[in-house]
């Protein structure tokens, strides 16, 4: 779903890829057409894309040359694309000697994928991004940033019960809001009462 961290969770394992593996990312606009979708991999995978874009056969042959080559395509906000758009994909990974992998992300991503059964049967492995569990919530805000360290378990699952309920988006905006407010304190300690001021700049809590 929206805001649980899917692409900060796929920039992370991306990261994680040695330093000798490429990784393109390619940024897909909203209901893109196959000229648009075709010059963003070129720019992702540093083509030139105003010289190629409108001329497909020779910007086909530039991408299937490029994915040759051992490397990571990383696409965001696949819910955007349309049937024909994936196909297309499908037919750049289709070509022999392909060596680069697809990695697709995105809100309901794999009910567009599962309209595209061509593409579909090709997936090698689906990922879930679940919410934040809040067995293991406070440790993680921990992880994200520095200010929870001091905070009590009980206030974090409050607002997380209140507020957040799971998702990673909200919490980096509660998190935003706490760390100013405690800079704002000169004070390093985050109370309920600093975890409630952060969530009420929120708005009304669904």
């Amino acid at each position: 779903d929206t805001g649980l961290g899917k692409t900060v969770a796929v920039q992370q394992a991306l990261h994680l890829l040695p330093g000798r593996v490429p990784v393109w990312r390619a940024v897909v606009g909203v209901k893109p057409g196959l000229p648009q979708m075709r010059a963003s991999l070129l720019e992702a995978c540093g083509l030139p894309a105003g010289s190629l874009a409108h001329r497909a056969g020779a910007a086909d042959q530039a991408l299937a040359e490029v994915l040759r080559k051992p490397g990571t395509l990383f696409l965001d906000d696949a819910q955007r694309l349309s049937p024909p758009l994936l196909d297309y994909l499908r037919l750049l990974w289709d070509e022999p000697g392909t060596a680069a992998a697809l990695v697709l992300c995105g809100a309901g991503a794999e009910r567009v994928i599962a309209r595209a059964p061509a593409l579909r049967s090709r997936v090698l492995t689906w990922h879930q991004v679940a919410g934040l569990e809040q067995d293991r919530l406070v440790e993680t805000l921990r992880l994200f940033h520095e200010v929870w360290e001091g905070a009590e378990a009980a206030d974090v699952v409050w607002a997380d019960s209140t507020v957040a309920r799971g998702n990673f988006r909200t919490w980096a905006k509660i998190t935003s809001h706490v760390y100013g407010l405690a800079k704002r304190r000169k004070s390093p300690l985050v109370d309920r009462s600093l975890i409630e001021q952060a969530c009420s700049r929120l708005g009304p809590y669904p």
